[in-house]
């Protein structure tokens, strides 16, 4: 199944969307539940919807957590 995930999972206060993939919390959680027709049509939304995210998430992404731990090895 195809997804947008980039492992980032922290969402925008201000627009309600992922900051790493751009789907909302409710998108995230019904993914799995989607039509390979509905995730194609949030998936043609994701890019608009970045423009609209602030780019520096709130806290640490669990991408960078993971890729400081694996430095730190």
């Amino acid at each position: 199944m195809e997804s947008p995930c980039t492992l980032v999972c922290s969402i925008d206060m201000k627009t309600g969307y992922c900051f790493g993939c751009g789907r909302t919390g409710d998108e995230i959680g019904s993914w799995t539940g989607y039509t390979d027709a509905e995730r194609r049509s949030i998936m043609a939304a994701l890019p608009a919807r970045l423009e609209t995210v602030e780019r520096k998430p709130r806290r640490e992404t669990r991408r960078t957590r993971m890729a400081r731990e694996r430095e730190m090895n």
